[in-house]
């Protein structure tokens, strides 16, 4: 099997069996966003305890990219502290400018990877993660 194919069905993994998708019931930073350009949007939903994200939550529609990113992510930034989840999301960045990155301890994120050869997608791929940045730089 070639890396793009595994890359791919990682991809769609996330994005039929959602990791953390739903809503909390009691109180959660909120954030929502949207991408005009191609109608995916989001509501992320982050509990924060003592400067540790303890839980996350993703609502939204969209496209298989920026819904698989947003469950991962999700999953990727559990138990992180703020800073360390705004590390997370430079380092996606990065990797959507199309710079080597390795995520040690949630590999499912370089399943990404190859969106940075699509510029119209990279959006979709980002805007979980735009969501995150929101919600922590308010909160």
């Amino acid at each position: 099997m070639q890396l793009d194919d595994l890359y791919r069905r990682v991809i769609i993994d996330h994005y039929k069996n959602p990791r953390n998708k739903g809503a909390f019931e009691d109180d959660a930073v909120t954030v929502n966003l949207n991408n005009p350009t191609c109608g995916d949007r989001i509501s992320l939903q982050l509990k924060v305890e003592d400067g540790v994200v303890q839980d996350a939550r993703f609502m939204g529609e969209g496209c298989s990219i920026s819904m698989s990113s947003a469950s991962m992510m999700t999953e990727a930034i559990k138990g992180k502290s703020m800073e360390q989840a705004l590390d997370l999301a430079d380092k996606f960045s990065k990797l959507m400018q199309g710079e080597q990155v390795d995520f040690d301890e949630y590999e499912d994120l370089e399943a990404l990877s190859g969106v940075n050869k699509f510029p119209a997608r990279i959006k979709c791929a980002t805007l979980a993660w735009n969501a995150l940045k929101k919600g922590i730089n308010n909160d």
